[in-house]
């Protein structure tokens, strides 16, 4: 069995040039594209060098995440994932509470009194949510068996993330409203102030 000896501990981006292939060797979570190594993950390079190599091998590994094992509790800020919306309620994928993400994903539900604090009945949930969007939500109530109900009900609750139809970052332009940047168009949500 060869022995590896590290030399260098880094962290790097996918696409940063790690170096050059005459110094390294490509290894796991890099490639080598026109004489040079590259990252291809998000992580921690670490340059090490194993008996029996003429030159060290670079590798980029996945740092170790914690995921919580608890559930949303009710006053929570969650982070969560449109699913689909109808004239009630948008269904979400709740993904993280706090900074926390979790183990597995739990079901939860905006219902339309609970987008906004004011004019609750000029709310139309397809002017607020789209499938996809990623919003900041409170946990309000446990809800049915099915779903937690969440809230957005806060300025800085809401869409923190939408892709246009186009498949680009659409910009926030006002609480209400959200721009395409590609095309232009501007879209209904109800926006968080982040």
């Amino acid at each position: 069995m060869s022995e590896a000896k590290v030399q260098d501990i880094s962290v790097v981006c996918p696409g940063q040039r790690l170096g050059h292939a005459d110094e390294m060797l490509s290894g796991i979570g890099t490639v080598l594209r026109s004489n040079y190594v590259y990252s291809t993950l998000a992580g921690i390079k670490t340059v090490a060098q194993i008996d029996g190599e003429e030159l060290p091998i670079v590798q980029v590994i996945l740092p170790h995440v914690e995921r919580g094992h608890s559930a949303p509790e009710i006053g929570s800020v969650v982070t969560a994932k449109v699913i689909s919306v109808n004239p009630r309620f948008a269904k979400t994928a709740i993904l993280c509470v706090g900074n926390t993400p979790l183990a597995s994903t739990f079901s939860g539900m905006i219902r339309v009194q609970d987008i906004r604090a004011t004019a609750k009945d000029q709310v139309e949930v397809y002017q607020s949510f789209r499938p996809g969007d990623i919003v900041r939500a409170e946990v309000i109530s446990l809800g049915d068996s099915r779903s937690y109900y969440l809230s957005t009900a806060k300025n800085e609750l809401g869409v923190v993330f939408a892709q246009s139809d186009a498949g680009v970052t659409m910009i926030p332009l006002s609480w209400c409203e959200m721009m395409c940047p590609k095309t232009r168009t501007v879209q209904s949500r109800k926006v968080a102030k982040v």
